[in-house]
């Protein structure tokens, strides 16, 4: 049962300021809305369950998330359930976000398991070596202190409460303050309750985990720049994201902020591959840009094609498989107005054609199919700028060094996509080493939305698509952002972390 309430260091607390939910059906639940009180409780409990936490066996560790796990598994039909009311998601889908979920906190339960994300490194020393001696060096990654993570409106459960972000802060031996989204805030304590069973399962100190709930900017404020905060998580808007990265750099102490921000995610076609099957890869990118009602941040919003006789019939296979898609509910009413505003932005820029228009209302998103030139599109840096939905554009380019300017144009994205046949080889070499500096990820005939969670993803990218170009959300990797190197010099081997001995 949902108590509307914070989860404070393995406390229940209400509070006088609430707010109401706003789900796709169903009525609102009332749910106690944090301040800067409830932050402060729960960071300090944070730091206190830092010292206890950071020392646990890998091992104990591991076990810690594999129980999470099994406790969100346990809690699958009321998470579906009211996840679906909430955002309005699908039942298979958010089934299948929720085995992502359990998935990665397993994974890192694995890979933790080994020593690999520590970075072990080891320089004996050489007493006789003139002309002066080397002491002996040790290093290796340890963890940072508490970590703030905001939860994603358009991932309740894998970018959220236990998702990736919390996954791999308490993997590397972090205690976690989230910010619940006030999209699907029941989500959010069902999860938040399952993590308190396993605190409790596991015997941890309580403050390893909280969930506070709100809205408005000043509960996220007051998490941020709380001077025991170490480092920040978040996925969300490039506005709001960026006045966090902004408030984090102007503490007294600045901390990293690894925001994930937007990314247009284009796909170049190649002509070799448009002359071969324009027609199938229409399709496909039809189903992609579409996929969850193009609530994903790899969705594909940019195509970059040729002018002439095949990229012409690429627009109208677009078209027709765009047409046969439905009205699909949005996961807030802001997301869906601002998908609104978006697609009239679009629209109302100079070169810019309308392929496909539809009717939106309310909560509900249509597609939207435009078609530009290259050298207007170059013109104008507003139609590089992401519209949170299943909104397309694709950019006829004169020829391949029209497609070249481009790529060198283009923001910081997530994802490019090479769509190519063997006789594009020639054209995609020259392509990648510009698309390589773009993007974190670069695909080959396929399409970016659905973000492996494995050992070499790297889902982030140069900014905007996120603040910080050498790390990512997704994969193992994701666990080295809590993480700082320190070297041990000298040190008796018995005053020595167990790994390092």
């Amino acid at each position: 049962m949902l108590t509307g309430k914070h989860l404070i260091a393995g406390d229940w607390v209400g509070g006088e300021e609430t707010f109401t939910s706003q789900p796709a059906t169903g009525e609102g639940v009332v749910f106690a809305s944090g301040g800067a009180a409830e932050v402060d409780r729960a960071v300090r409990a944070a730091e206190e369950a830092f010292w206890s936490f950071s020392a646990l066996t890998r091992a104990a560790r591991a076990a810690f998330l594999e129980r999470i796990a099994d406790e969100i598994e346990a809690r699958g039909a009321d998470l579906t359930a009211v996840g679906a009311a909430e955002t309005g998601l699908p039942t298979a889908r958010l089934e299948g976000e929720r085995g992502r979920t359990t998935g990665q906190l397993r994974l890192f339960a694995r890979h933790i398991l080994t020593t690999g994300f520590l970075d072990l490194r080891h320089d004996v020393a050489l007493p006789d070596r003139a002309p002066l001696p080397r002491p002996d060096i040790r290093m290796m990654q340890r963890p940072l202190g508490p970590v703030a993570v905001f939860g994603a409106s358009n991932f309740p459960l894998a970018f959220s409460t236990a998702g990736g972000d919390t996954a791999s802060a308490l993997a590397a031996g972090c205690p976690v303050v989230v910010k619940g989204h006030p999209a699907h805030p029941g989500t959010g304590e069902i999860v938040a309750q399952a993590v308190d069973a396993a605190v409790k399962a596991c015997g941890l100190h309580p403050g390893v985990f909280s969930l506070i709930q709100g809205v408005g900017t000043e509960l996220g404020a007051a998490l941020v720049t709380h001077p025991l905060i170490c480092a920040v998580g978040f996925t969300g808007s490039l506005a709001g994201g960026r006045a966090l990265f902004d408030l984090c750099a102007r503490r007294d102490v600045p901390i990293p902020f690894y925001g994930e921000l937007g990314s247009v995610n284009p796909v170049f076609l190649l002509p070799a591959a448009l002359a071969a099957r324009g027609e199938a890869i229409a399709k496909g990118w039809a189903a992609s840009l579409t996929m969850g009602a193009g609530q994903f941040c790899t969705n594909p919003g940019i195509v970059v094609a040729m002018a002439g006789a095949d990229g012409d019939a690429f627009v109208a296979a677009a078209a027709v498989a765009l047409v046969a898609v439905g009205p699909q509910v949005m996961l807030t009413d802001g997301i869906a107005a601002a998908y609104r505003a978006g697609r009239a932005r679009i629209a109302a820029t100079a070169g810019v054609r309308e392929v496909l228009t539809s009717v939106c209302d309310r909560r509900n998103a249509t597609p939207y199919l435009y078609e530009v030139s290259g050298a207007d599109w170059l013109a104008n840096h507003s139609l590089g700028e992401e519209v949170f939905g299943p909104l397309g554009v694709i950019v006829r380019v004169a020829d391949f060094a029209e497609m070249e300017a481009v790529a060198r144009v283009l923001e910081g994205q997530l994802t490019c996509t090479l769509q190519m046949e063997a006789g594009d080889t020639d054209l995609a070499r020259r392509l990648l080493p510009i698309l390589e500096r773009k993007a974190g990820r670069v695909l080959a005939n396929g399409f970016p939305t659905g973000v492996e969670v494995c050992e070499a993803m790297v889902h982030g990218g140069p900014y905007p698509a996120s603040t910080n170009f050498g790390a990512t959300s997704v994969g193992t990797m994701a666990i080295r952002r809590w993480l700082r190197p320190v070297s041990y010099q000298n040190m008796p081997v018995d005053l020595l972390p167990e790994e390092l001995r």
